[in-house]
């Protein structure tokens, strides 16, 4: 009996997974859909689960749309999101580090106002960060775009709650052998610490690359328009075209499918490790 009910708790488990899994592929499934069709068939009053015909043309037409420089677009995300993910990273860590690692008197006062600035909300800091990008003249550039984006106070929170956990020992032998805090954090800490740094840099990655307020506002020529400025402009005030505007969202999250799925168990890794819970 109790077999039996083992048996069919594993099968209602299995079915609700495989239902929460099927609604989770819907969004994919429209992009894909919707975005291989042509406009009669998206505004068609009666649905169909694949369109009478798959449009393999509207591809070809988004990159070769003289209005939305896609391709460049493309680009210029994946450098951003590059560019952010490495300088928040090592930024974040050294700062985590730091804090959790370096006798400092100050040290908890220090933390604190960086938990602190969690609080102060992005439309606060939103005008004055504009105000001195500009007067830099940083705008339309790819230091306007990163650099005012690179301090992450949660990814420093993350890497402190890491470090406060990891193993003494390890560092202690790299003292005998004559390192300092710089060495030791380069060739012991850092080696030994990837999942929390893949974790933090694929969550980075993620909001570097869907951030669409600042690259907006920063990036004003067509040259420094990221994917998310350039999925906008299928959508204005005199008419959507909706077959580009599926294809270009489907083709903008293959990136981040990419760098999740090569990086997900390091994810689940890394925020075991933090010791959030604690």
């Amino acid at each position: 009996m109790r077999d039996a009910l083992v048996a069919v708790g594993r099968a209602v488990r299995l079915i609700l997974l495989i239902a929460l899994a099927l609604l989770f592929l819907i969004p994919f499934y429209l992009l894909v859909r919707n975005g291989l069709s042509s406009e009669a068939d998206i505004t068609s009053p009666g649905w169909t689960f694949f369109p009478t015909e798959l449009h393999w043309s509207n591809v070809t037409e988004l990159f070769e749309d003289p209005n939305v420089p896609m391709a460049h677009a493309l680009l210029n995300s994946s450098l951003i999101a590059v560019l952010t993910t490495l300088g928040t990273v090592l930024l974040a860590s050294l700062a985590g580090y730091g804090l959790a690692r370096i006798p400092y008197r100050y040290a908890d006062a220090v933390f604190y106002w960086i938990l602190g600035t969690l609080m102060v909300p992005a439309a606060v800091t939103f005008v004055p960060s504009f105000v001195l990008v500009s007067s830099l003249g940083w705008i339309s550039t790819l230091r306007g775009l990163v650099v005012p984006t690179l301090f992450s106070a949660v990814a420093a929170f993350i890497f402190r709650q890491y470090f406060l956990g990891f193993p003494r020992e390890l560092e202690d032998a790299a003292r005998v052998d004559g390192l300092g805090y710089w060495r030791t954090y380069w060739q012991v800490v850092v080696p030994n610490a990837r999942p929390v740094f893949a974790a933090v840099g694929t969550i980075v990655f993620i909001g570097a690359w869907n951030a669409f307020l600042w690259p907006l506002v920063i990036g004003q020529d067509r040259e420094a328009w990221t994917v998310q400025v350039a999925l906008s402009t299928f959508t204005t005030a005199q008419s959507v075209n909706l077959h580009e505007l599926f294809v270009a969202a489907a083709v903008s999250i293959v990136p981040l499918l990419v760098v999740f799925l090569v990086l997900q168990r390091y994810i689940v890794a890394g925020v075991e490790r933090t010791g959030i819970d604690d």
